[in-house]
Formats: C-alpha cells, sequence, structure tokens
C-alpha cells in the first residue's frame, strides 16, 4: 500500500527563511548530483543523477550541473573545480635534465674533432677528406646537438619561433656539408681520368657554392614560413582531458612538412650520390662513410615520424628532442670516429701511400 505524500502545509512553502518541503519518495541530491524527474511521477519525486564528465553541482538539490571554466577541472566528487595541471617537457624534471645534460655533452665531441683535425691537418687523411667542409661539418653538428635545448623549457614565443627554424637552418647547413662532400668526391675520382674536363671543378669553391645554394633555399622556406603563419605557444585541453599542454603551435603546417621534406630531399640525394658510389677505391672510401651516415640518419627520422604520433604532450616533444640527437650521433659516428681512431690509434695507416694505393696523384684533386 502506497504511503501517502506529506508536505508542510501553509505560507512557509514560499518563504525563503523556510526548508524546502522533502517528499518521502525521494532524498536530496547531493552537490555533485543534478535532480532528474521521473516519468509517471509526482514532480516532488526525482531521482539523482551524477554531473556529467567535466561539470559540477555545488549545491544540494540542483537542478542543473555546469561546465568549469576552460583551465579548471572537476575533483573526484563533482562538487568544485579545481585548476587543471600544466605539461611541458621542463628543466626540472629528470626527462628533461637527462635530455639537456645529453645535449651539452654531446656537443662537446664535435668540438673536440675539430681540435684534432685542426692538429692533424697536414696528414693525408685529413687532407683527403676535404679538411675545411669537415670542419665546418663538425662545427655544425655541435650546433645540431646545441639546437634541441630550445625544445625544452616553457613554451615562449620567441622560442615557438625558434625552435623548428634553428632545427631547420641547423640541420640543411649539416646535410648540405655532407652532399657537398659526396659531390666532391665523385668529381674528384672522375677527374682523374685521362681526358676528363672536371678537373677545373674540384675546386673548394664548388663545395661552398653547394652549400651555400642549399642554405638559401632552406633560409626561402623559412622566411616565407615566418611572414606568413608563424609558430605560437597554445594550451591544448583536448589531448589530455585534466591537464592542460602547453605546446607550440606551428602556425602552418605545410611550411612545417616543406621544412621537413627540404631536408629529407636532400638527404635523399647525399645518400643516392654516396650509394652509387660505393664501388669507388677501398684505399679512399669517404663515400662508404657517407652511405652508411644518411642511411642511418634517414632510418632515425622515419622511425620518428610514426613514435611521435602515438606520443602525447611532452613526450612527443622528448621524441623529436631524441630523434635530433640520435641523428647527430649517427653522423659523427659514421663520418668521424673512423678517421679519428686512424688518426689516434693507426698512424701507419695515415700515410700518402696506403691512402692513394693504386690511385697516385687523387689526393691533390680533394684538399
Amino acid at each position: 500500500m502506497t504511503q501517502p505524500l506529506t508536505f508542510i502545509a501553509g505560507d512557509n512553502v514560499a518563504c525563503p527563511n523556510h526548508p524546502v518541503p522533502l517528499s518521502l519518495c525521494s532524498n536530496s541530491c547531493p552537490p555533485g548530483f543534478r535532480k532528474a524527474a521521473l516519468r509517471g511521477k509526482p514532480v516532488c519525486c526525482f531521482q539523482c543523477v551524477l554531473c556529467p564528465q567535466g561539470e559540477i553541482s555545488n549545491k544540494t538539490d540542483s537542478v542543473d550541473c555546469f561546465k568549469c571554466p576552460w583551465d579548471m577541472w572537476p575533483n573526484l566528487q563533482r562538487e568544485t573545480c579545481l585548476p587543471k595541471s600544466r605539461e611541458f617537457l621542463s628543466y626540472e624534471e629528470p626527462l628533461g635534465v637527462t635530455l639537456a645534460a645529453t645535449s651539452v655533452s654531446s656537443s662537446l665531441v664535435p668540438v673536440v674533432m675539430v681540435g684534432l683535425f685542426i692538429h692533424f691537418k697536414t696528414t693525408p687523411i685529413v687532407r683527403a677528406n676535404n679538411y675545411t667542409l669537415s670542419c665546418l661539418l663538425l662545427w655544425t653538428l655541435s650546433l645540431c646537438f646545441l639546437c634541441s635545448l630550445v625544445f625544452i623549457g616553457y613554451p615562449q614565443p620567441e622560442t615557438c619561433l625558434l625552435r623548428q627554424v634553428a632545427f631547420g637552418m641547423v640541420f640543411a647547413m649539416c646535410v648540405s656539408c655532407i652532399l657537398a662532400k659526396t659531390i666532391m668526391v665523385v668529381i674528384a675520382f672522375q677527374a682523374t681520368k685521362p681526358g676528363s674536363n672536371l678537373r677545373k671543378w674540384t675546386s673548394n669553391r664548388v663545395s661552398y657554392l653547394v652549400v651555400i645554394l642549399c642554405i638559401l633555399i632552406q633560409s626561402f622556406l623559412c622566411i616565407v614560413w615566418l611572414s606568413f603563419s608563424p609558430p605560437f605557444p597554445e594550451h591544448n585541453t583536448q589531448t589530455k582531458p585534466r591537464v592542460i599542454i602547453i605546446e607550440c603551435n606551428e602556425g602552418s603546417p605545410i611550411a612545417f612538412w616543406c621544412m621537413l621534406g627540404y631536408l629529407g630531399l636532400l638527404s635523399s640525394v647525399s645518400f643516392i650520390v654516396a650509394f652509387l658510389a660505393r664501388q669507388l677505391p677501398d684505399s679512399f672510401n669517404e663515400a662508404k662513410f657517407i652511405t652508411f651516415s644518411m642511411l642511418a640518419f634517414l632510418s632515425v627520422w622515419v622511425f620518428f615520424i610514426p613514435a611521435s604520433l602515438s606520443a602525447r604532450g611532452k613526450y612527443t616533444v622528448a621524441m623529436e628532442v631524441f630523434a635530433i640527437l640520435s641523428s647527430s650521433w649517427a653522423l659523427v659516428v659514421c663520418m668521424f670516429v673512423p678517421k679519428c681512431f686512424i688518426i689516434l690509434f693507426r698512424p701507419d695507416m695515415n700515410s700518402r701511400e696506403r691512402l692513394m694505393g693504386k690511385d697516385r696523384g687523387l689526393t691533390h684533386n680533394v684538399k
């Protein structure tokens, strides 16, 4: 038998100084819930429904739930809004400190190699590997390691403008030096053939021209990018519901991928040219070193793309920093570690006779 509903009668119902009449068929809804009417039941009968994700109710018997501000999130009880946590790759956390320390320490390795090349610049292996271009490449590799530091820390408008542009420019310089070395290796060997007209192209000015031309193209792409749709910092609230990811928006995705695509083009051309020249005599095998280095360089960035798409928040930036460091180390190890090993530990191989072998006169063409 249904128990009759009882109410507080009289004018007290409308008086704001008295409590809201209670229904015996429903309890009051606490904060974090809202009242939902029951179909076919009296108005005073209702059920309590938990506020949806991202909304709160901060009083008893609330009829509606309210959304929190964009930079806040409900607590577990959904009765009050709390500030969202901020996320970015910081120097104050172990991951950021590790990457920063690795970047700084790694940048010293090419500097040491430059000093080694300067000290032994009169030796055949240094002269035959284009001394000036090799030193320029080593200085650029040191900058490649250091440019990863711009990706660590709170994204400011200035750092967002500098991040990808610095990365694109220093790596364009690096890869263009490798491309120039590859072209000069091929020209040098072709120039030794009888009746060849390529001897006049073995000058260092040709390699500098290749580097300058490649840098100018990348500079043009970056200037257009910064002029029309530059990168800027943004607060990403969509990736993680309870976290504000502070990141750099690239501005124009087309310009960003054009910059990366140009680097990929330079790397691919260097790899192809070096691969076709891999059959050069073993006594002068820098083309093989370039082939291995560009293969490792391209592999790092090919694997980086799907890895970065699966990462979220600060780990996306960490993946890019890791790719920068890994690809830079690939070039240092594949191109310069074997030469430094010969200079320091195998001086018997660092001789004119051993280097030239049967291809006498070659060293004079590549300086």
